[in-house]
């Protein structure tokens, strides 16, 4: 490869390591801005892009067993069910809910699952991981969607009351007891183990938050408070907005395409800089800039790699984590994903330092996150004996170990080593699917448990 080539192709990649750097001075301007908005987003409704929904959940699984109802060692029953793009874009709301209660039909048929229910009625956790206005914890209306999901006729209408309507024409004798967003389950699941859970939080496809907050700590709550004195807000941080976020030109190209573009095309929300939905469609862009401005990859046909979304998250944890002495597994992944063969060591390297500026700095920005939560609380300096947990779930955070650990050192980093020896982050797999089961519980006639 022409020693040209390579120069321009550095260049590139130079530019994106400068335009995506997180020094640690603007990662606490990001924190404590969270820590405002937040602040703003309970003060009215509108008050702040982080909306801080109520999620009518005002006390959450202990762990503690009355009547022997409930045991210690929750029996999970599990399935997992892929939403296609073909119905995450149907045309109308019935035919998405439709699918969920064909799926869930097949699944309750399932005999361990008749054993559990005990011939009593079953009630429905019901975890839906999209921005929702709650009216109590069984009923919500969407706001809008999120994801790449887009079906119109949805947004203003409850979708406990489709999914209800959807069970009931498949035949099932099902109630839905909660209905809970994914970072609400993942706190409540968490909840159940460990009594210093604060918050729950999502880094997967998409990413959210929710915390504890005092009830009167929330100007907008309208109502008499409620008995245990607090309340879980579902943050929906995904839309939160900084100008002190680094943004590039391939950000602000994403969100002007996508299908939720920020209210300025200059400025790229929370979710678009750190979720796996885009880290790999962020590294492709900078690939195709690269080789259009270089010949780096050599004369290639660059129709895949001008495919959006063609390379995905998956794909750049595989070649970021590639040791092989050649990187043979980032040959392998650009030759089966973008058709682009026959890559120098010295390309295949600078595609991996690629894959690590995106990563970094999504775990960086996440962390900010995380700290301005713990910001809001008061709990991000040391306080004796005061332990905070935040529970994580979702692929991002659990299978790109790279992610996962610059995160945990970024927390640190920003917390200093007194307060960061009181405040743990621990993995809680399938957390939310648990914690809307258990929420699903302590709200059924039939369980005394807490």
């Amino acid at each position: 490869m022409a020693a040209a080539a390579v120069a321009m192709a550095e260049r590139v990649v130079a530019d994106l390591r400068e335009k995506c750097e997180t020094p640690p001075s603007l990662l606490r301007e990001v924190a404590s801005e969270m820590a405002r908005e937040m602040g703003a987003g309970l003060e009215k409704e509108g008050g702040s892009r982080v909306k801080m929904l109520l999620s009518y959940v005002d006390k959450l699984p202990t762990g503690f067993v009355f009547l022997c109802t409930f045991s210690p060692v929750l029996l999970c029953v599990s399935d997992h069910r892929t939403i296609s793009c073909s119905v995450s874009c149907l045309p109308v709301v019935q035919e998405l809910f439709g699918f969920i209660a064909t799926e869930l039909a097949e699944f309750v048929a399932d005999d361990k699952c008749t054993a559990i229910s005990n011939g009593k009625k079953r009630e429905l956790g019901f975890t839906f991981s999209f921005p929702v206005k709650q009216r109590s914890v069984a009923s919500g209306t969407l706001v809008k969607w999120t994801k790449a999901f887009s079906i119109d006729d949805a947004v203003g209408e409850d979708v406990v009351a489709e999914l209800q309507t959807a069970m009931e024409k498949q035949g099932l004798d099902m109630h839905v007891a909660a209905l809970i967003n994914d970072a609400v389950g993942t706190l409540a699941g968490a909840r159940y183990y460990d009594q210093d859970v604060v918050a729950g939080v999502i880094f997967g496809t998409g990413t959210n938050a929710a915390y504890v907050e005092k009830a009167n700590a929330i100007p907008k709550w309208e109502g008499e408070l409620p008995h245990s004195g607090d309340m879980v807000i579902n943050m929906e941080w995904g839309n939160f907005c900084s100008s002190h976020l680094p943004i590039t030109e391939y950000d602000e190209e994403l969100d002007k395409e996508s299908l939720n573009p920020g209210e300025q095309a200059s400025i790229c929300i929370y979710e678009k800089l750190m979720s796996g939905m885009y880290l790999g469609e962020i590294v492709r862009r900078v690939l195709l800039k690269m080789s259009a401005h270089s010949s780096v990859f050599g004369n290639i046909d660059h129709t895949k790699l001008k495919t959006h979304f063609l390379l995905r998250t998956p794909h750049i944890s595989a070649m970021h984590h590639d040791e092989t002495p050649d990187l043979k597994i980032v040959a392998e992944k650009l030759e089966e994903n973008l058709e682009i063969t026959g890559t120098s060591l010295e390309a295949r390297k600078l595609v991996v330092e690629i894959c690590d500026i995106v990563a970094r700095r999504a775990a960086r920005l996440a962390a900010a996150g995380l700290a301005g939560i713990l910001m809001k609380l008061g709990r991000d300096c040391s306080v004796e004996k005061q332990r905070s947990v935040i529970a994580i779930d979702g692929g991002l955070f659990e299978h790109y170990t790279k992610f996962r650990e610059c995160l945990e050192i970024t927390l640190g980093e920003l917390l200093g080593d007194e307060a960061g020896k009181s405040v743990a982050v621990k993995h809680a797999d399938d957390g939310s699917g648990i914690g809307a089961a258990l929420i699903a519980a302590s709200q059924s006639q039939y369980s005394n448990v807490e």
